[in-house]
């Protein structure tokens, strides 16, 4: 097959300048993806930032996601967990397995767990208010990837959560 150059059907200037374009495309690809799971109305709360701490040599999940957030957390508390629980949708099973109290009740430094969803959520417990026993996460990969926000939870939906200890 010969270019269309040699065709005579595209001039020199108008093939690279079609060349250009879909590199211009391409190199743009990544930031448009990104920007389609950051929900950018969120971004401009003070409390939602992305992760630009120190990268961890021990945690192997996968940078950017919910369980890379909660092994960096309770690494930086002093209370590291394995390597080997998995997605999130699998922590409270893999906790038990390996010896950890799974409730429903949350402790400062748990960590909450869902099997909701494809792949489940963990997220690092923050606080807990002993007057209506609210309880305030950090969490990544809530709002969208590498994304770091904060909730607060009441009470009742304790029971909606397996946390971990």
């Amino acid at each position: 097959m010969k270019p269309l150059l040699m065709l005579g059907a595209v001039s020199f200037k108008k093939e690279i300048a079609i060349v250009l374009v879909s590199l211009g495309v391409i190199v743009s690809l990544p930031v448009v993806a990104l920007a389609s799971v950051v929900d950018v109305g969120q971004m401009k709360d003070p409390e939602v930032k992305l992760y630009t701490g120190p990268v961890s040599t021990t945690n192997t999940y996968v940078f950017g996601h919910c369980t890379y957030w909660v092994a960096i957390r309770r690494e930086q508390t002093g209370t590291p967990i394995p390597n080997n629980w998995g997605h999130a949708k699998t922590w409270a099973s893999n906790a038990i397995s390996q010896g950890y109290k799974v409730d429903h009740v949350p402790v400062v430094g748990s960590i909450m767990q869902t099997t909701a969803g494809l792949f489940g959520h963990v997220a690092y417990v923050e606080s807990v208010n002993t007057a209506d026993r609210s309880w305030t996460i950090s969490e990544m990969n809530f709002v969208g990837w590498d994304v770091m926000s904060n909730r607060t939870l009441p009470a009742k939906a304790a029971l909606d959560y397996n946390f971990i200890h």
